[in-house]
């Protein structure tokens, strides 16, 4: 991977981190968790993975990222000092579902040994 965009990966995922804390009001009882950000070679564009515990808050969660999207691309326009700033797009974490999943079968197949 590109050094350069490595750095925009990481440091995107830093100041969307430090946004979404406070700027976004998360549902009580819900964990939101920004796991990586992936911009493209042309950093036009970064997909930023989030992951939702409970798993059946993503959705709304998801909406809420979607419906806020422009305010949230403001800010972070506003705090990094490069251009062009990469259009940010929500993706829900399929990566830790697959994880949790996996370790529900090893945990089961430990049980029965």
């Amino acid at each position: 991977m590109n050094p350069r965009v490595e750095k925009v990966n990481n440091l995107i995922k830093k100041e969307l981190g430090n946004i979404l804390l406070r700027e976004i009001d998360i549902f009580p009882g819900t964990l939101m968790t920004l796991t990586r950000a992936e911009c493209s070679p042309n950093l036009f564009e970064c997909k930023v993975f989030i992951s939702v515990i409970p798993e059946n808050s993503a959705d709304d969660i998801m909406k809420m990222l979607n419906r806020n999207i422009y305010d949230i691309q403001q800010v972070l326009n506003k705090k990094l000092n490069m251009r062009p700033v990469p259009k940010i797009l929500f993706c829900k974490e399929e990566k830790t579902i697959e994880a949790q999943k996996i370790e529900k079968l090893l945990s089961s197949i430990e049980k029965k040994d």
